[in-house]
């Protein structure tokens, strides 16, 4: 974590930062405040190797995944809820066996970052007790030998009693999340890296706390006095945020609340367009490759832009 002044930085250079084989996650959930013009980038770098563990994937994992940047996915759902059930590119991937999927439950994920977050090896739980979660054939990165007890744990669980009541009955160990790089997407980030975030901050705070190193690309940067001024409102602090960076639109086609609402047409299309590896590759040639992130705003047309903003008395765009 970071103590310096001086965080900010280019898109190019928040990119250059994930190296090849690094552990990552991301702000938000499902299809709100995923941090896509540096998930855009990643793939223009043509990053590979990538270990994303996440609370819950999204449009930002299909797409990671349909590039060819993920070696190992680590979660509990991948789709883009109300246009497209499902991870296509994700499935395809793990279909072929180029992609390492580590199944969790939706609580049991978010444990283990709690526990990162609190500097604990593992977390302790009885949920998904009883399931096949917890059945060893579907302990994917031990079967694949990927187990080292460094960057990726010993065991997937481990069960055990509870030592200090009795009749508790079995508890489940679960491990710590190992996150080299957070990269969060935010309303609003301060010129020394607090972060406030409007509406529901989800995993943020943990995922923060857990990585290495935490980059946050906001729709703004603002004044710390400002933001310190009703510093209840904030979210992260700047102590634990080492880069920033100002990217409006930044998680387009996923949404910002208060800011501007999910881009549901351009998410069906991508579903529709990204079923087989020819179609995502078209996808991409047409809107990742050859573009800087504002080429890709110009592409998308401010007209569609100031379509999905946002109304500032209710946070989202009223239908007409």
């Amino acid at each position: 974590m970071s103590t310096s002044t001086n965080k900010r930085i280019t898109l190019q250079q928040a990119a250059e930062i994930v190296k090849n084989g690094s552990s990552l996650t991301f702000s938000g959930f499902t299809i709100w405040r995923r941090p896509f013009a540096l998930v855009y980038e990643l793939i223009r770098q043509q990053r590979r190797g990538l270990h994303l563990i996440e609370v819950n994937g999204g449009p930002q994992s299909d797409f990671l995944a349909g590039a060819g940047c993920l070696d190992i996915w680590e979660s509990c759902w991948v789709g883009h809820e109300l246009y497209g059930k499902y991870g296509a590119n994700v499935s395809r991937r793990v279909s072929k066996k180029e992609l390492l999927v580590e199944d969790y439950s939706h609580a049991e994920m978010m444990f283990r970052f709690a526990a990162a977050a609190q500097g604990a090896p593992y977390a302790v739980t009885q949920t998904s007790l009883g399931t096949d979660i917890h059945n060893p054939e579907y302990d994917t990165l031990g079967r694949a030998g990927r187990r080292d007890g460094k960057r990726i744990a010993k065991h997937k669980y481990i069960f055990t009693e509870d030592p200090f009541f009795e009749g508790s009955g079995p508890q489940v160990l679960i491990p710590a999340v190992k996150i080299d790089v957070a990269i969060l997407c935010v309303q609003q980030v301060g010129e020394q890296g607090t972060v406030r975030v409007s509406g529901q901050y989800n995993s943020d705070p943990e995922a923060a706390r857990a990585a290495d190193i935490t980059i946050v690309m906001a729709e703004e940067i603002v004044p710390e006095e400002y933001l310190r001024r009703d510093a209840d409102q904030n979210t992260i602090t700047s102590f634990e945020v080492d880069y920033i960076l100002e990217c409006p639109f930044g998680a387009h086609p996923t949404g910002v609340f208060g800011c501007y609402d999910v881009d549901g047409a351009f998410l069906k299309d991508f579903y529709g367009r990204t079923r087989t590896q020819e179609g995502f590759d078209e996808f991409a040639k047409e809107w990742i490759h050859g573009l800087d992130h504002m080429g890709y705003l110009e592409k998308l047309g401010w007209p569609r832009m100031l379509n999905l903003r946002a109304n500032t008395a209710l946070n989202y765009k009223p239908r007409r």
